[in-house]
């Protein structure tokens, strides 16, 4: 556990070799990829974090979740754990954050394998839109209202039905008088402005970048990858077939071979 940007961040490593940096989405923790480090040990030191706000780390009234404090929270545990161009692999929300941090915050990577990313306008589902508005009203309600809502929007990320021990992961951190408050702020707090301040600025990374994305992608079109992949790659966007937004669940084997791939 280290303090960054004012917050508590839990975060471990395993492994041997280089250092590999993993960032998760919204509205997961660093447990997406409990199927993916175990196959990348032998090749990297994986470090892994749960971003502020997230999983294990500190949950708290009137916090800052937003994409700005996440880039600054990567940039400071990149200073803590002493990381000079780290391979990078990164998720939806860890995407806007690993690219927020390539370049607004001049980090730089030695690949980046990047999937599913929030990463280029327009973005954020009505009922995102609808939780931004009420956001006193969400984060109020009956528990089992919360929780069938919580289940329901948790399994929209994913093509084929969640397996119960997947779901209590995902769920179990945004439950209680701490958790479920907290689900609903760090919905209230995505603001598209984090990643318009950003996408002017892309371009081809000077390292090696592959975009992966899942064809069932409910949450963002898989169109998006291959705009994505244009723009800040020099190889096309790979669709994931029969994958939704949480590929970690529907096909993490295809992670771990691009990863593989890039790293070895």
């Amino acid at each position: 556990m280290s303090i960054i940007e004012g917050a508590a961040i839990r975060w471990g490593k395993t492994g041997n070799g280089p250092p590999l940096v993993a960032i998760h989405g919204t509205p997961f923790s660093s447990q997406v990829w409990r199927r993916i480090v175990p196959y990348l040990t032998d090749h990297r030191t994986v470090y892994y974090f749960d971003l502020a706000g997230y999983g294990q780390s500190e949950m708290r009234d009137g916090q800052d979740v937003s994409l700005a404090v996440q880039t600054r929270v990567l940039a400071g545990l990149f200073r803590e754990w002493d990381l000079d161009r780290p391979d990078v692999l990164a998720h939806d929300f860890g995407g806007a954050t690993a690219l927020r941090g390539y370049f607004l915050d001049g980090l730089r990577f030695k690949s980046l394998t990047i999937f599913d990313a929030v990463a280029l306008a327009p973005w954020g589902s009505p009922f995102v839109q609808h939780v931004r508005q009420h956001e006193t009203a969400f984060a109020g309600m009956p528990d089992y209202m919360h929780q069938a809502l919580l289940r329901a929007y948790l399994q929209t990320a994913a093509y084929r039905p969640l397996s119960p021990e997947a779901m209590d992961i995902y769920a179990t951190p945004w439950t209680g008088p701490v958790g479920q408050p907290a689900f609903y702020r760090q919905i209230a707090q995505m603001d598209q402005r984090y990643t318009d301040e950003v996408q002017g600025l892309y371009r081809q990374m000077d390292c090696p970048v592959t975009v992966l994305w899942g064809e069932r992608d409910a949450w963002i079109p898989c169109d998006k990858g291959m705009e994505l992949a244009a723009l800040i790659s020099r190889n096309a966007c790979s669709p994931i077939p029969d994958a939704g937004h949480l590929v970690q669940e529907d096909c993490p084997e295809a992670i771990v071979a691009a990863v593989l791939k890039q790293i070895t």
